[in-house]
């Protein structure tokens, strides 16, 4: 399991909450005075459907704000194609809509990525009258992110624009910004910020902040800081939001002295660092390996009266775990709890990495058994966390236990849970049983080449070569191309069983489909041709490596000193390895 990893409070847009697109209401009347408390008659979708079917039986009937509210609470219950058959049944019923309403259905529709669904709604808009709004087109805009048809999206808010459909607001190119950042684009949504500054719609803090977020994530500090500036300048009212993403950037470039400047300067801005903001902070000491130093932090939060969350108190401890010291950062767990913070799964899973990383497996299936004992679920990343930590300890039993366990009660496994079991099974040579899930496996055609990999890997240690190179043969046939680590256990295979023409024909094969070799691949096959004395062929391949720029490994250079003291001439059939080539 990789290194804890904060969980970032940045300041994109999240899908449409109906709360933005809804009328106001609260407390809501039916048309005939009699009043329907939604939020308590509705906790399942059985609720609603029911009082959808006794709202549509009154008369009169209620009013469209009912409805609205309604389906405003199956969207935060993630019941999208219900919403949409309801509102079909509406439009049966003649039962009369308003805008807010078609924006529910669009942003129904868009969470359910179907934004081709989506458009089909705009008509209604025209039949009934209703003007659009940029609510309308921000939903269809980030459901088109959401299918990452980036180019339909752009598009789409340039038609807005051009059109005169509706003005766009800052809300509308903010989501467009944040679509482009969110998938690499950075300097696009800049682009789009400067075109903002010279329209009718100017940027306001929200649009500067996701561009600096995607430059500080992009390790473009000196560019973040520059337009940090720039907004200065243009009187833009700076907030928490912008200090966090720089403070975070900085963090994650180790620029300890510009952490300091930035805690300065909003203080006197009369921005306060939040539990987020200190969060940032011993996150990064944390990856640095200054745990001490974060603890140190959060003494001072906690002197400024901003109270430690369970994200802070994970990073401290996976900051522990990473430096091996898996007892004080059970020491922090336990502190947690005495404050009352209850453990979440992230905090289990961090400890579980910890003991099994050094080999405490007993400690690590103790917490396992706690967690459910404590309300919570184990979930996939625990378990494949575990099943590493007993495969690494030769526990192949307790392996087969636990896997079984996570049939029967869940979660579902996933490739990395397979590839995890079929390279255990493989390493303590329980080949049959290895074999036996991948064919189950093989139905799926996970695409992914390095599962694949770990079955061709382990049929070569254990002495499968035809059944390895099936599999190898089976990449083609279901449009997966192998990659360099692929032809690389091939070739390694073959070089162990000494059948060098084959490793010769596998490593030109992989020229020939644009897959070049690296240094591994040579120093593999060099080790294959030494250690069958086959040295003018192998000089052919030094020399391909010195021409590429490779070198020997430790192991291979200490295989050719043991063959030159026994074939002094091998040193000079190859003058390409010479000291710049060893090491």
């Amino acid at each position: 399991m990789r290194g804890f990893s904060l969980r970032k409070y940045n300041n994109c847009i999240p899908f449409l909450s109906s709360s933005a697109i809804r009328c106001c209401y609260s407390s809501i009347k039916g048309n005939a005075g009699v009043t329907i408390n939604v939020e308590n008659e509705v906790k399942c979708l059985d609720d609603a459907v029911s009082l959808f079917h006794r709202m549509v039986r009154m008369n009169p009937l209620p009013s469209v704000a009912v409805f609205c509210k309604l389906f405003d609470t199956m969207i935060s219950m993630e019941h999208y194609s219900s919403v949409v058959s309801l509102f079909q049944e509406m439009r049966k019923l003649r039962i009369p809509i308003n805008e807010f309403m078609l924006n529910i259905v669009t942003n129904s529709y868009c969470l359910m990525h179907r934004s081709d669904c989506a458009f089909s709604v705009l008509p209604f808009y025209l039949k009934s009258g209703i003007l659009f709004s940029g609510v309308t087109f921000t939903s269809l805009i980030r459901g088109l992110f959401a299918e990452n048809r980036l180019k339909d999206a752009v598009e789409l808010l340039k038609k807005v624009a051009r059109e005169n459909i509706c003005e766009p607001d800052q809300i509308m190119y903010g989501t467009v910004m944040n679509g482009l950042c969110k998938r690499g684009h950075t300097q696009k949504a800049l682009s789009l910020l400067r075109l903002m500054e010279h329209g009718n719609t100017k940027p306001d803090v929200y649009n500067y902040n996701i561009v600096v977020d995607a430059l500080c994530k992009d390790g473009n500090l000196v560019a973040a800081i520059n337009l940090l500036n720039e907004m200065k300048q243009k009187n833009i009212l700076l907030n928490i939001v912008t200090y966090n993403s720089l403070i975070d950037g900085s963090c994650k470039l180790g620029q300890w002295e510009k952490v300091k400047t930035l805690f300065s300067e909003m203080v006197n801005l009369n921005i306060y660092p939040n539990v987020i903001t200190f969060t940032m902070v011993i996150d990064g000491l944390c990856k640095e390996g200054k745990v001490e130093d974060a603890e140190e932090v959060m003494k001072r939060m906690v002197e400024k009266g901003v109270e430690p969350d369970i994200i802070t108190y994970n990073a401290i401890m996976d900051g522990y775990c990473l430096r091996g010291q898996v007892d004080r950062a059970r020491r922090i767990f336990d502190i947690m709890i005495d404050k009352c913070i209850e453990p979440d799964i992230i905090s289990y899973n961090i400890l579980i990495n910890g003991y099994c990383k050094e080999k405490k497996v007993a400690k690590a299936m103790q917490l396992l058994g706690e967690i459910s004992q404590r309300g919570s679920k184990p979930n996939t990343v625990t378990y494949n966390t575990i099943l590493q930590g007993v495969f690494e300890v030769g526990r192949t039993g307790d392996a087969k236990k636990i896997f079984d366990e996570m049939l029967r009660v869940g979660p579902t496994p996933n490739i990395c849970t397979h590839s995890t079991l079929l390279d255990g099974y493989f390493k303590y040579g329980l080949v049959e049983e290895a074999v036996l899930l991948f064919n189950e496996l093989a139905r799926r055609e996970y695409n992914d080449v390095s599962f694949y990999n770990v079955v061709i890997n382990g049929l070569c240690k254990n002495g499968k070569l035809d059944e390895a190179h099936s599999v190898f043969e089976k990449l083609s046939s279901i449009g997966l191309p192998p990659d360099v680590r692929t032809y690389t256990t091939m070739i390694t295979g073959f070089c162990i069983h000494g059948l060098l023409d084959e490793a010769k024909s596998m490593l030109r094969k992989m020229e020939d489909n644009g897959c070049p070799p690296n240094n591994v691949t040579y120093r593999v096959i060099v080790q294959g041709f030494l250690r069958c004395s086959k040295f003018s062929e192998m000089e052919t391949f030094v020399k391909e490596m010195a021409d590429r720029g490779f070198s020997l490994d430790a192991s291979t250079a200490g295989l050719l000193v043991n063959v030159v003291r026994e074939n002094p001439s091998v040193l000079d059939m190859t003058p390409e390895l010479h000291s710049k080539n060893m090491y």
